[in-house]
């Protein structure tokens, strides 16, 4: 498999992305210039690319690679950008973060968004008080009072950890709560919570060649008023391994689109169901990278269909 850094140490090989783009450079100089979406019912913005925690990010916090952890979220917060999302299970991601957000002063500048999950995913039953004291450790990390958002992790025992959730948002211990899921088998269980909790927030999967939420979940997300988180913007390694050995299309310019990672998230932050999209990373210049994807412009509907397209011939 074809990992980004793997694809870029390819490309630069070959003479391409040999340095930053402009449109990355402008998010540095202008991070007060990110594109927003604002969470529905509220006036509150958040910036359309954020940072995750799984993945690479999570095997450097497992390695101990406080510096290297520490680099990372200070670029994104450097870059202008807010929204960082982790998980319990995301193994020492959470922890690591949070001491670090904590210790250099960055967690008021975050948009610090976690999950319970002591179910297992969809079909276990959650102890109330082990939630209960995953929650509580999730907020003691941090230090932020409100913490920002809590979602379910995987749609895990939803009655009894979504049940959890409206008491800490009730007690004004957290601002928004919600649910997520990554497993399309989960998808019809999701429309249902969807069409029958109060939730501010939804976290699922989606990319340029994942499309599937775009039919339903997107547009019941924008009826019932909720906010979208969207996770895998690249397919973990699957986008990268589809683009390697080829060269951006000239016409992606367009939407000034310098890299294929901006590529990528130009097309998932384009959908006006989504409020952030959170690709995770192990590299600060990734983070760069990432952020100049919420600067310039994005498609219209009709260079979404091109961009779509565009991956679906690479991959004929």
């Amino acid at each position: 498999m074809i990992s980004r850094r793997d694809h870029l140490k390819r490309s630069a090989a070959a003479g391409l992305g040999l340095i930053l783009p402009a449109t990355v450079l402008r998010a540095a100089q202008h991070p007060q210039g990110l594109i927003t979406r604002t969470i529905p019912g509220t006036g509150e913005k958040l910036p359309v690319v954020g940072l995750g925690s799984s993945a690479s990010f999570a095997r450097l916090a497992g390695e101990g690679d406080g510096a290297g952890v520490r680099a990372v979220v200070e670029a994104l917060v450097r870059q202008g950008g807010t929204v960082f999302d982790t998980a319990p299970g995301y193994g020492a991601a959470e922890a690591v973060a949070a001491r670090i957000a904590r210790e250099q002063g960055l967690a008021p500048k975050l948009f610090w968004a976690t999950k319970v999950n002591v179910a297992g995913y969809g079909g276990g039953t959650a102890d109330v008080a082990a939630a209960r004291a995953q929650i509580e450790r999730s907020i003691a990390l941090l230090g932020k009072s409100p913490m920002d958002l809590i979602q379910v992790h995987n749609l895990g025992d939803v009655p009894t950890q979504l049940g959890l959730l409206k008491d800490y948002q009730g007690a004004g211990r957290v601002r928004y709560i919600g649910v997520t899921t990554t497993m399309p088998d989960q998808y019809a269980e999701l429309e249902r919570i969807m069409r029958t909790e109060p939730l501010n927030f939804i976290g699922v999967d989606y990319a340029i060649d994942n499309r599937t939420v775009e039919e339903r979940i997107f547009p019941l997300a924008r009826e019932r008023g909720m906010a979208v988180l969207a996770y895998q913007p690249f397919g973990r390694t699957r986008l990268w391994r589809k683009v390697e050995g080829h060269a951006l299309p000239a016409w992606a310019a367009d939407y000034d689109i310098a890299t294929w990672g901006q590529f990528f998230l130009k097309f998932v932050v384009s959908h006006p169901a989504v409020t952030a999209a959170t690709p995770a990373t192990s590299q600060p210049k990734n983070v760069v990278d990432n952020l100049g994807a919420a600067t310039g412009r994005l498609p219209d509907e009709a260079g979404r269909r091109r961009m779509a397209g565009y991956i679906e011939a690479l991959a004929a």
